[in-house]
């Protein structure tokens, strides 16, 4: 289990909630499962996870909305059948923020996707 993934976006001031610098987001990007893909162009990054049905499909989105919920930050989702993308960005400040990364690493520690 990662540091990010012990840590609250709750807990975090306005202040802590800023845009990251490309070093920032690239050593951030370490900490999560390599799956996850940094785009800094589009200052997100996003996961396509893969499920056998759409039944677990449905029950691994709810387990990422409940986290979404919990940490009142909530990424992006596209569902199909048996997939999920996840995509974060911190629409406040434009870019990536410590709670886009917080969130992955969270959902990597909840089940194994």
């Amino acid at each position: 289990m990662s540091q990010l993934s012990l840590q609250q976006c709750n807990n975090l001031s306005t202040e802590d909630t800023v845009v990251l610098k490309q070093e920032e987001t690239d050593v951030l990007s370490l900490q999560l499962d390599p799956q996850w893909q940094l785009d800094t162009d589009e200052q997100t990054i996003s996961h396509t996870f893969s499920f056998n049905d759409y039944c677990q499909t449905i029950a691994s989105v709810n387990v990422i909305a409940q986290i979404a919920h919990q940490q009142e930050h909530h990424p992006d989702l596209l569902v199909s059948y048996n997939r999920c993308t996840v995509t974060y960005s911190t629409h406040s400040v434009s870019g990536l923020s410590i709670k886009d990364f917080i969130c992955a690493a969270k959902i990597n520690a909840a089940q194994d996707l």
